[in-house]
């Protein structure tokens, strides 16, 4: 069992990539152990340069954060025991900054799945792959880092980890603001270990640490299938598991 993902002080932790979820946003570990950008201390960790969001799908995104965020509302006052009652999906939803925005996230990423033919494309879109390789399993969660936690996919194929935010983040350049998607890729031959944790505090928040054989440590949370992710993940370690 992994270390417990440390609380946050009272202190913002300063970090150059600016989460468009919410600026205030924190990590559930400590600043030095959260993932930031830019990525040049990180060999695992990338930038896809992506255009700014135009103003005509912000608006409409707005409008459906808006309702949902209202129904999010009506939710929780309608009952104190939400997370027993929707189980992992609930979980998922409010560990972002916004049950709204997380809402959104999910509706927007399942379309563009539906969209772009499946997550086999869209993985080989995103990511290097070899002509051999193969997508074994895909878990929509979230990655820590020193900005907020930021959601996206994790996909495991024959090769490699490899994550890939939801959306574009921007981040300061400069005088100027550019968006990236955010990636991470591990490949199989460099993972050390993969830790499960749970919360001492809160039972449903429940975690997943993998570390490199060179000591960089990703924690990624808020998993729809949290347990069938752990199982695979740690099978990923056994290279005749796969």
């Amino acid at each position: 069992m992994g270390s417990q993902p440390k609380p946050q002080q009272q202190t913002q932790a300063q970090a150059p990539l600016e989460n468009p979820l919410n600026a205030e946003a924190r990590a559930p570990v400590s600043a030095d152990a959260a993932t930031t950008m830019p990525p040049e201390s990180n060999p695992y960790i990338s930038a896809a340069p992506a255009p700014a969001p135009s103003s005509a799908v912000k608006n409409k995104m707005d409008s459906v954060k808006d309702v949902l965020g209202k129904l999010g509302k009506k939710a929780v006052e309608a009952t104190k025991k939400a997370e027993d009652l929707a189980g992992n999906m609930w979980q998922h939803l409010k560990t972002g900054p916004s049950f709204a925005d997380a809402a959104v996230g999910r509706i927007a990423q399942s379309t563009k799945v539906l969209a772009e033919g499946g997550y086999e494309k869209i993985f080989r879109h995103n990511f290097e792959t070899a002509p051999e390789e193969k997508l074994l399993k895909t878990y929509a969660c979230y990655l820590s880092t020193s900005a907020g936690p930021v959601m996206g996919v994790l996909y495991m194929s024959t090769a490699k980890l490899a994550f890939c935010s939801d959306n574009p983040l921007s981040y300061e350049a400069g005088e100027q603001t550019q968006w990236s998607y955010y990636k991470v890729v591990i490949p199989l031959h460099q993972l050390r270990a993969v830790n499960p944790s749970t919360s001492k505090v809160k039972a449903g928040e429940k975690y997943i640490q993998v570390i490199s054989v060179d000591n960089h440590e990703f924690w990624f949370m808020g998993f729809l299938h949290y347990d069938s992710a752990v199982k695979n993940l740690q099978g990923a370690l056994q290279p005749n598991s796969l």
